[in-house]
């Protein structure tokens, strides 16, 4: 099991660059907005739709409309036993133990609000990937809003009982220079 994957995160990785310059020549997607549900891509509009795809977007919508309702207890039940998250200047939190001590926010303090870009299904059906933009809100110890935002891969992997879990999630915050072009609209 070792050589698919990580044949699915170097072709992650791969994928990632491949869709980023897609995603710069045709223009960029919608982000997630913590005033509107969660939708995945339209399948009506994305050429590239296949059963794989509508799979996994499917589970990010699922993941996150748990996440949003319950906040880090739910994330941490969508990881497999040995999930590894990687965040932004911190070390790995590598198994879900040490996943659900990390993710101990509630959601009437933090909610968590992300949208695939794009997902790719692995050949063999039991392994794929999705990646997008994420959008984080809390409040600092005055009470004012505080927003991270940033692209988060999120890695997933068809458990024995035919549940699906992540076994990587990572993210990036976007870049204190980025801009306008970074940001959701209407925020």
């Amino acid at each position: 099991m070792a050589v698919p994957g990580k044949w699915v995160i170097a072709a992650a990785v791969a994928g990632l660059a491949l869709a980023t310059a897609q995603q710069a020549a045709r223009g960029q997607l919608a982000f997630p907005s913590g005033n509107s549900p969660q939708t995945a891509p339209n399948p009506l509009t994305d050429t590239t739709v296949n059963p794989g795809k509508i799979v996994l977007y499917n589970l990010e919508a699922q993941f996150a409309r748990d996440v949003a309702a319950k906040g880090g207890a739910a994330f941490a039940l969508w990881c497999a036993p040995d999930a590894v998250m990687l965040g932004n200047g911190a070390a790995p939190v590598v198994g879900r133990v040490a996943i659900e001590k990390a993710a101990n926010w509630s959601p009437k303090d933090y909610q968590l609000n992300w949208t695939p870009t794009d997902a790719m299904m692995g050949p063999s059906g039991d392994m794929g990937y999705t990646w997008g933009h994420y959008e984080g809100r809390s409040k600092d110890a005055n009470g004012n809003s505080v927003v991270t935002s940033g692209r988060y891969m999120t890695v997933w992997r068809k458990e024995a009982d035919g549940s699906w879990k992540f076994v990587l999630d990572a993210g990036a915050n976007d870049p204190p220079e980025a801009g306008d072009c970074c940001k959701l609209p209407g925020h």
